[in-house]
């Protein structure tokens, strides 16, 4: 695959787990384990439903756990409890999995283009993370995550000019490159740590450019 080139772009959007972290397996085993307490059946059904919707933040998808998988009432305290639990067992390895490398060479080749994450993850978690490993300043446009989706997201940051001029999404999972393809942005799929299925069939049929890492794009 050739080099893009990136001087063409205003703004570049990172999702950030699959792309930026290599935090796809630390999620998908985290909703096994919070959804557990109602049995195995549950549980792996959760994780299916998770791998299949990449993207999707983890309110919808517990949401999903107990109206559609449990068949049972959404109520708030059990809500809040299992989103709890979840980023309870998510934090202390998004503190220590790895990070795309060479990010800061690829920073400095676009240091005239603003970066945003958008991502599915917490948005509140999402920044104290980011701050802990020293990852922030790169991103001048802002960390953005849920209760928010990622189209209202893309939508909210254009409207208030903060996504400015002809951009690139960089994602990694179905759902990334359909909300870029909302917001008339330019997509990338990153392949590297993807937890989509077929993936290479799936490129292919939509003709997405791919590249392995960021570090391979410039």
């Amino acid at each position: 695959m050739s080099k893009i080139d990136l001087t063409q772009y205003q703004t570049l959007i990172f999702d950030c787990d699959g792309v930026i972290l290599n935090s796809n397996k630390i999620k998908t085993q985290a909703f096994y384990d919070v959804a557990k307490i109602y049995g195995h059946g549950p549980a792996q059904t959760l994780k299916d439903y998770h791998v299949q919707n990449g993207g999707i933040s983890r309110y919808k998808k517990f949401e999903y756990l107990l109206t559609n998988i449990l068949q049972k009432p959404i109520k708030k305290q059990e809500l809040n409890e299992l989103l709890s639990n979840f980023s309870k067992e998510v934090k202390k390895a998004l503190l220590i999995c790895e990070v795309a490398s060479n990010i800061k060479e690829f920073r400095d080749k676009t240091r005239n283009t603003k970066w945003l994450i958008v991502s599915g993850g917490d948005q509140a978690e999402l920044r104290e993370i980011f701050e802990q490993r020293g990852l922030s300043n790169y991103f001048d446009g802002g960390i953005f995550g849920s209760p928010d989706d990622k189209d209202v997201i893309l939508k909210n940051e254009t409207k208030n000019r903060n996504i400015i001029g002809k951009s690139l999404f960089l994602g990694d999972s179905m759902y990334d490159y359909q909300a870029a393809n909302t917001a008339k942005m330019d997509f990338i799929f990153i392949s590297k740590w993807t937890e989509v299925k077929d993936w290479k069939k799936w490129i292919c049929e939509n003709e997405i450019t791919n590249f392995n890492n960021i570090e391979s794009i410039a």
